[in-house]
């Protein structure tokens, strides 16, 4: 069996896209999503890109899949009642948490602090003490932790964290807790915090502990429900899972471990919006992709993904590694309203889903959305996915009518307000990721991608000043590609919290050797051939006393060539980069980390031979469309019958089964030869 699958599943469509490994072709297809129940829209999904393929879901090998169920749990507050169990006086860990206020100024005034995911009477103190270096200072006291376990279980807690404040240093007491937890209530999941999180910070890393807590139950739920429904539907192909990181995880550790796929559908559009970016020639590039509910942006460089050590799911800071995402609620499915205190249009954070959905879905909704301005502009044809789907112009005009009353707008003049909000919005996020950090965004090519991404591409370019903007093949889908080609991924990591002074390159060395090992054992556990293993090193920095750390990436060879200030250069050329100074102090090694990698599926992208620029072969209608305030005669051309070397001259419209590409006026699309469509500024 030679068919790989990637599946993402997204809050308005479910996407897929099947590989044949030997011949390399690609099968796509897109589904909406079933919210109460994701797994019934992915088996509907399997069995429509099965059929399109003519294959059985049989002859399906592996499948890849991104998928939002524990991060829904969080948002939603539907997750499982924890117990948690730290060290004696450490009782409100969870609620002092880090005296993080919202901004702007007195921002604490209205802040609404949140519960955290684990009642304080359901917290229990551990008699017991491990100091900073790992030694005993204080034994565990068994007989009260017993008790104490039998009082959680009455409470009727339905998942136990374990999170002490040194085991970072020396794990023996988690262990042991563990241990007595499963053997006492063996049905009930246990998460030690430094299996999960190896570091110090003993707030993020009880948080992140009892956040693998709080989702686990629903998605090991999940998982073995979509298990079964593969089986019971004639599959038997093995399964992964995304992690944040891009990186794929095994569907065992999905269950123990879920916190590290809290950002696994981002992470997918990326991975993909990278492999198609560097293959085009694009290695600095920034990813706009705009789905339903959500649009994520973020930066790669030099044909890698930027990796944050922290990322939020709602109001907590989680410490799981992830590609550094930013996520706005700008969707196709975002509601524009007026609010009567300022009588001023907003569009979004709101959104109509899948169900009901925009006005011109036709399924009930009634408030006028980013999609809806987008048929009323004439941006959008009337039918998608292929034919599959037909939008209703009319709704969606009485819809925008509504927001253009409350304006004092004609319809069209409202329909254009919603457009260049959302698109101001995500121009914003865009320069969250790049500007702020450092990096001038005219030198990154634009990725634009999810279902509506290449609507708006254009106009977001233009105001952020990124170009080329690449609109890759099946763009509405490009997540589900990405899953099919991420990497193996596990990280292995040891506080150090040592100045350089203190440390020698040789010591770095051995701690690196070590967590390699570690490293590469996982890999041969999971089986991943010798070729197709790679592991590489982190160091976090800081300045001496700093709050926070920038990791640095350093090789072995570079610490035996030129030792410990190889690491001390890296570092404070990444922090002048990022806040424009240097400070002639100390540099400490917070944590050092080794990170396994097995490399994944080399997807084949078809490639053609360059065409004439003429586009005419691919016309297939004209219409008089809104464009800033006037109507222009636009030519509507269809993808597929696109060649490399056409050229389209803005204004123009491109209709393919999953997205739509606007080409403004005063710029040009050309399709490359691997297929992408190309928009620059007209010379």
């Amino acid at each position: 069996m030679s068919f790989k699958l990637g599946v993402d599943v997204g809050g308005t469509f479910t996407d897929l896209l099947l590989f044949d490994e030997i011949s390399g072709r690609q099968v796509r297809a897109k589904t909406p999503s079933t919210p109460a129940d994701p797994s019934v829209g992915v088996l509907t999904g399997i069995e429509k890109v099965c059929r399109l393929a003519e294959i059985s879901p049989g002859e399906i090998s592996h499948i890849m899949h991104g998928t939002t169920v524990a991060t829904n749990a969080v948002l939603e507050g539907k997750g499982a009642k924890v117990g948690l169990i730290t060290t004696e006086g450490f009782k409100q860990i969870l609620h002092l948490a880090r005296s993080w206020t919202p901004g702007p100024l007195a921002g604490w005034i209205i802040m609404v602090k949140p519960d955290p995911p684990a009642a304080l009477e359901n917290t229990c103190e551990a008699k017991e003490r491990i100091g900073t270096n790992g030694e005993v200072v204080k034994p565990l006291d068994e007989d009260a932790l017993r008790k104490d376990l039998q009082a959680l279980a009455a409470r009727g807690v339905e998942a136990i964290t374990i999170a002490l404040v040194n085991s970072y240093a020396n794990p023996v007491h988690e262990k042991r807790i563990k241990a007595i937890a499963q053997e006492m209530f063996p049905t009930i999941p246990v998460t030690a915090s430094a299996e999960v999180l190896p570091e110090f910070r003993e707030y993020e890393r009880a948080l992140t502990a009892v956040m693998n807590s709080y989702v686990r139950p629903k998605v090991a739920l999940y998982m073995k429900n979509f298990a079964d429904q593969l089986v019971a539907h004639g599959l038997k192909a093995e399964v992964n899972i995304l992690r944040s990181d891009a990186g794929l995880m095994t569907l065992r550790m999905a269950q123990e471990r879920p916190v590290y796929g809290v950002m696994s559908g981002p992470a997918g559009g990326v991975a993909g919006a990278l492999a198609l970016a560097v293959k085009a020639g694009f290695p600095d590039l920034l990813t706009l992709d705009m789905g339903g509910t959500s649009t994520d942006v973020a930066l790669c460089q030099d044909g890698a993904q930027t990796i944050a050590r922290e990322t939020t799911l709602g109001y907590f800071p989680i410490k799981v590694p992830s590609v550094d995402v930013r996520s706005i609620g700008a969707g196709g499915g975002s509601i524009a309203h007026v609010p009567e205190i300022t009588n001023a249009l907003r569009v979004g954070p709101q959104s109509a889903g899948a169900d009901p959905g925009p006005a011109c879905y036709g399924r009930g909704g009634t408030e006028a959305t980013v999609t809806d301005a987008n048929v009323v502009l004439g941006h959008l044809p009337p039918r998608l996915l292929g034919g599959e789907m037909t939008l209703d112009q009319e709704a969606a005009k009485a819809a925008v009518e509504r927001i253009g009353r409350k304006l004092g707008l004609d319809v069209y003049r409202a329909a254009q307000g919603i457009i260049d909000i959302v698109n101001e919005n995500m121009h914003g996020a865009l320069r969250l990721v790049s500007v702020q950090r450092g990096y001038d965004p005219r030198n990154f090519a634009l990725v634009a991608f999810g279902g509506a991404g290449p609507l708006h591409a254009n106009a977001v370019a233009k105001l952020i000043g990124s170009f080329p903007v690449l609109i890759p093949p099946a763009p509405g889908i490009l997540c589900a590609t990405g899953d099919v080609c991420c990497d193996f991924r596990e990280e292995f990591a040891r506080t150090v919290l040592r100045t350089l002074d203190k440390i020698s390159a040789a010591e770095v060395s051995r701690i690196f050797q070590g967590l390699g090992e570690e490293a590469a054992g996982w890999l041969e556990q999971e089986g991943i051939a010798r070729e197709q293993q790679q592991i590489f090193y982190n160091a976090d920095m800081r300045y001496f006393r700093q709050g926070y750390e920038l990791p640095i990436v350093v090789t072995l060879a570079e610490l035996q060539t030129h030792g410990t200030g190889v690491i001390a250069d890296k570092f404070h050329a990444l922090h002048e980069r990022l806040y424009r100074f240097r400070l002639d102090a100390a540099c400490e090694i917070v944590n050092l980390r080794a990170v396994a990698l097995g490399k994944g599926v080399a997807l084949h992208f078809p490639e053609g031979a360059i065409d004439g620029p003429s586009p005419r072969h691919a016309l297939s209608d004209e219409h008089r469309i809104y464009f800033d305030g006037h109507f222009l005669t636009t030519p509507i051309y269809h993808r597929a019958q696109l060649q490399p070397g056409n050229r389209m001259t803005g204004p123009a419209i491109v209709t393919e089964m999953d997205s739509t590409t606007v080409v403004l006026p005063g710029f040009i699309g050309e399709v490359d030869r691997y297929f992408n469509i190309l928009l620059r500024p007209h010379a």
